[in-house]
């Protein structure tokens, strides 16, 4: 079975290339595909960029908003959904998510320590931890805090 993963933005990105690089197959999906109702694309996982919610980047956040309902479907059935920062001073940047989170944007170098044991604290090996670049924090969410600053501010 082929891994097929989806890339929401708005044009082609060098992002691809990593993915298939990794083994999967990767489609770009536009933000006027997302927001079509009769479009239906099949994916193992939907990968969200940086900068998602900057409307200087990208027209992505209409489209996620407007697809809110079929993106909680895909999660419900077992669909993989990768976000990345939003970068972007909207803390309603995430509204979209099938759970609440708010998010506050702050770019910089953080230290980052886990808050458990988790096959997600792959994704920073051989990262040093003192100094990992994020685009902002998570001061309110429903899920669990896997990686957060040492004063406690969530990250992942």
């Amino acid at each position: 079975m082929t891994c097929r993963v989806g890339l929401l933005w708005d044009t082609p990105l060098v992002f691809s290339r990593l993915i298939e690089d990794c083994g999967a197959s990767c489609e770009g999906i536009t933000p006027n595909m997302l927001a079509a109702p009769f479009w239906r694309g099949r994916f193992v996982s939907l990968i969200v960029p940086t900068g998602f919610a900057d409307p200087a980047y990208s027209k992505l956040l209409p489209a996620l908003r407007a697809s809110s309902g079929r993106i909680e479907r895909f999660v419900e059935k077992g669909g993989r959904l990768l976000v990345f920062g939003a970068a972007s001073p909207r803390q309603d940047a995430y509204d979209w998510l099938p759970f609440p989170v708010t998010y506050a944007f702050s770019y910089g170098r953080r230290a980052v320590r886990f808050t458990m044991d988790s096959p997600y604290n792959t994704l920073l090996s051989g990262y040093d931890l003192s100094a990992i670049e994020c685009d902002g924090t998570f001061p309110s969410h429903c899920g669990e805090t896997l990686a957060a600053t040492p004063d406690g501010e969530p990250l992942l």
